[in-house]
């Protein structure tokens, strides 16, 4: 069973999305911020991050950034979740290291998608 870590302050969000990655049968990690992200990733070496950019403590860019600096990590996929859907904040995103970047809203169907297109590649 492969394990999704949600990195995301917004209770409504990590709710839905916890909800909806367990029903297609994915093992569910969270954090509401960015040091917690890095202490979860520390503990247990999840699949795949949905990583919020704005984060307290650390942001998105910041976790994202470590992640990819840390040797044992480098399998880890990551996909930047975001209100900030500029193309200066997506380039950032993806020169820091990020596998995708979705904007919010965004569709469920998408996002899934993206998770099972990330989990195979």
């Amino acid at each position: 069973m492969k394990t999704i870590l949600i990195a995301d302050d917004e209770p409504n969000i990590v709710i839905s999305l916890e909800f909806l990655l367990e029903q297609d049968g994915y093992r569910v990690a969270v954090a509401r911020d960015g040091n917690e992200a890095l202490e979860a990733i520390s503990k247990q070496v999840p699949d795949l991050v949905l990583l919020d950019v704005m984060l307290p403590h650390l942001s998105g860019f910041d976790v994202c950034q470590r992640i990819r600096q840390n040797p044992a990590w480098q399998r880890i996929r990551i996909i930047m979740l975001t209100a900030k859907g500029r193309e200066v904040e997506m380039s950032k995103g993806y020169a820091l290291g990020a596998d995708a970047y979705i904007t919010k809203p965004f569709s469920t169907k998408e996002l899934l998608a993206q998770i099972r297109a990330q989990l195979a590649a």
